[in-house]
């Protein structure tokens, strides 16, 4: 028992986390809730990184089965890995990560075959197997599954940043592990070189390097390295190595495209074997050290337990109670996802990579690094999800994520709102980053260089002068210039710097605001001023002729023709419906210029028709599925606008259809989990079901100068949020609902702490102090309180 308490706290201190005060005996008695965590909803089109059951909390190491990962994809973020409509199994990568992946290793059976083949063919061609989903064993931290073709059972685990396989093969003769490393692998590019050796003294190890394709366009010249070092517990009974389907029996060594090593065994009846696989973005010999370091002396089932702790503890800081299984299989599945992606990308000496491509060394507090490095796609729309149950349940995490993106600052020069090994990966072309680090800052969380965050951000918001693309928001210049970005429908560069001028001009009057609470708290009234000139940016584009938010030209003329359902013209991944409610730092001045009835009259009325297509792009599977309609849960720009009819004093509605959105939209299966196949985008949409099923949401996200939160209607009968005392006051933020079911789906009387509320928003303070909510609810709307 003391050996596992001490690898379970180095592993917790290896993710930059601090566990929040909870005795072993409360632990003891409190419901195990990994067993309402089901990895595999919304698997039939996810992302890269939306399976990898293996990992632990924020990890590097992210081993998980692959159906289809060796494909790649056209775009760089088509890249699903594991298909839930697929029936075989291609390999098991040790990396799922934005625009990262590989190290795949898989055990074989019978005659050896180093190529995948197709998920398609219909004569079996490769080394892949089929599988029965009935035969998976799928949690947080662990997952297990029979090859069929082999009858070969596969399982996966991990700590931080070693990824541990174990392979039971159960038929005589020849049985094989491959290690193939010199491929393709989800959304990591084309390989361009790769090698692997089989040491004298039983390692296996190797790199390969390649080019995302998010890399290449924003970052061109730029490559993503992955290094790896593996050890088994079984010496093999033959050994060789391949490149592709060119095999050399009894060669220790290879370098180039489709590189690979294979161990033989040869078994009579049975045997067992356990590859422990180090990675590192840096070197083989870190990822020797992590691999030392982590899990020298660690077997297969204490990592697994190890994990299976940690994913206790970090669920654990929500619980929710409730007698419908579904809602908390949604919540805990939806809260694993918000801690699964934005992985470790240092190693445990600090060393990682830079952004010219270089080694870095982070600054060590005794043996360990003062912070972490992680990677991550972009955090757009994050400030309304991910950043909100960061900021409430692990500061820790945000703040550590915050101070990753300061070093990757100091490196390049700039924000860059998604990083894969610290390469430009922007994703979406525009850069949303300064509204989470302000929203941190204005919760009081703030051991991270706030001297060095401001000046960041305020670069973000107000210098265009020769920004690199992976930066994002390349058209500052032009904002800062008319306090609105003017329209093109051509231009220079790819679409997002010229193309989607209104939904900019939105998003950067948002963050500019968000920079100006924060620039006004330190008395720097010139940038202030001029922050909060640029928030009116949506005002320059409002067309009170149509009441729609309208891309305008340099000129001061709206473009013509104007079609407020158009996509792509002036909106990204959106149209003039959605976007027209982005403003969400001055509602209020935007159901002044609409008018208030007719602003909630149209809102409503877009949430009646949504209904129909599930609130997205009805049964359609694919991530755009829902850009071209009224309303669009499945992607970033809507997911705060069912919570505007709060701002709108109209908070019944908000309750109505927060709740339709969650028992609707999210399901709890493959194909039905986040709308038909949405953009999950490394747990938002998870997130985003985590807050709002809670009943709190601000639609500011957190941004304002004194934080505070929209209240709505749980759909849990208890809600206990546990407080990490080195951030906040209190111990635990309890709510709890009284009357609390489908019939009665609207609030009656909020009261905190036994004083009754009249207005439907807390301070953000009055959770992070403890105390105690509760909710009366009834079958009739209440509007007034």
């Amino acid at each position: 028992m003391k050996k596992y308490i001490q690898t379970l706290s180095v592993a917790l201190l290896a993710l930059g986390g601090v566990a929040c005060s909870t005795s072993k005996e409360q632990v003891a008695s409190q419901e195990e809730l990994s067993q309402y965590v089901e990895p595999r909803i919304g698997t039939a089109h996810c992302r890269w990184f939306h399976f990898a059951p293996g990992a632990m909390p924020f990890g590097m190491a992210k081993p998980g089965p692959s159906t289809n990962g060796s494909l790649g994809n056209a775009s760089g973020w088509e890249a699903t890995g594991y298909d839930y409509r697929d029936t075989s199994i291609e390999g098991f990568p040790c990396l799922h990560e934005f625009q990262v992946g590989g190290i795949v290793l898989m055990p074989t059976q019978g005659e050896l075959k180093t190529i995948p083949g197709l998920p398609t063919d219909s004569v079996k061609k490769g080394y892949r197997s089929a599988f029965d989903r009935n035969t998976e064993v799928v949690q947080p931290g662990y997952y297990s599954v029979l090859l069929k073709d082999y009858q070969i059972k596969a399982e996966v685990t991990a700590t931080p940043r070693v990824a541990f396989q174990r392979f039971s093969f159960s038929k005589g003769g020849e049985n094989h592990i491959l290690f193939d490393i010199g491929n393709r692998q989800g959304e990591s590019g084309a390989a361009v070189d790769a090698s692997v050796v089989y040491t004298e003294d039983g390692r296996i190890e190797g790199w390969v390097i390649t080019e995302p394709e998010y890399v290449k366009k924003y970052q061109p010249g730029a490559q993503v390295p992955l290094y790896f070092s593996a050890v088994v517990d079984k010496q093999p009974d033959g050994f060789g190595v391949f490149n592709g389907d060119n095999v050399k029996q009894g060669v220790r060594e290879t370098k180039g495209v489709g590189a690979g090593v294979y161990l033989t065994y040869q078994v009579k009846d049975s045997v067992q074997v356990t590859a422990k696989v180090g990675l590192s973005y840096t070197s083989v010999e870190n990822a020797r050290i992590n691999l030392q370091k982590e899990a020298e002396n660690l077997s297969f089932d204490e990592v697994k337990e190890q994990s299976h702790q940690t994913w206790e503890n970090y669920l654990g800081r929500v619980r929710v109670e409730t007698a419908d299984k579904n809602n908390k299989i949604k919540f805990y599945t939806g809260l694993y996802h918000a801690l699964l992606g934005r992985g470790l990308v240092n190693d445990v000496n600090g060393a990682y990579p830079h952004h010219n491509g270089s080694i870095g060394q982070l600054p060590m507090e005794g043996d360990k690094p003062v912070h972490n490095v992680y990677n991550t796609d972009a955090i757009w729309g994050g400030q309304w999800n991910l950043a909100q149950i960061w900021a409430l349940a692990y500061p820790e995490y945000l703040s550590d994520y915050i101070s990753s993106h300061l070093q990757a600052y100091k490196d390049a020069g700039w924000l860059a709102d998604g990083l894969a090994n610290n390469r430009y990966v922007s994703g979406v072309g525009t850069n949303l980053l300064s509204t989470v680090i302000s929203g941190a800052y204005q919760c009081g969380i703030r051991d991270f260089d706030t001297k060095l965050a401001y000046e960041a951000c305020l670069k973000n918001e107000l210098d265009g002068k020769n920004r690199p693309l992976g930066a994002g928001k390349v058209d500052t210049e032009m904002f800062v210039k008319y306090g609105y970005v003017p329209h093109l429908d051509e231009g220079n560069g790819p679409d997002e710097a010229f193309m989607f001028s209104a939904s900019h001009t939105l998003e950067y009057s948002y963050s500019a605001w968000a920079v100006a609470q924060w620039a006004k708290e330190n008395g720097d009234e010139k940038n202030y001023n001029e922050l909060m000139r640029l928030s009116k940016g949506w005002e320059r584009l409002y067309d009170a002729s149509t009441n729609f938010i309208r891309p305008k030209k340099a000129d001061g003329q709206f473009i013509e023709p104007f079609d407020p359902m158009q996509v792509w013209r002036g909106f990204q991944e959106g149209n003039a419906w959605q976007y027209t409610f982005y403003v969400p730092h001055d509602t209020k001045s935007l159901v002044e210029k609409v008018g208030a009835d007719v602003f909630t009259a149209r809102l409503d009325s877009i949430f009646t028709q949504s209904q129909k297509k599930i609130f997205s792009g009805g049964t359609e599977v694919g991530a755009f599925a829902g850009l071209q309609t009224l309303y669009n849960q499945g992607n970033q720009p809507c997911l705060h606008i069912s919570w505007l009819f709060n701002e709108a004093g109209r908070p019944s509605l908000t309750q109505k259809w927060v709740r339709a959105i969650l028992n609707e939209f999210y399901g709890t299966e493959g194909i039905h989990g986040y709308g038909y196949g949405q953009d999950e985008d490394q747990g938002q949409l998870g997130a985003w079901y985590v807050i709002s099923s809670m009943g709190l949401f601000d639609v500011k996200g957190l941004t304002d100068s004194e934080p505070s939160v929209g209240l709505g209607a749980p759909l849990f009968d208890k809600i206990t949020i546990q407080l990490n005392n080195q951030y906040y006051k209190g111990k635990e933020f309890v709510i709890e609902v009284k009357n609390n079911t489908a019939e009665n789906p609207y609030v009656q009387q909020y009261t905190l702490n036994g004083e009754a509320l009249h207005e439907t928003r807390i301070p953000f303070s009055a959770l992070t102090e403890g105390g105690y909510l509760q909710i009366e609810m009834g079958s009739q709307p209440k509007d007034q309180y």
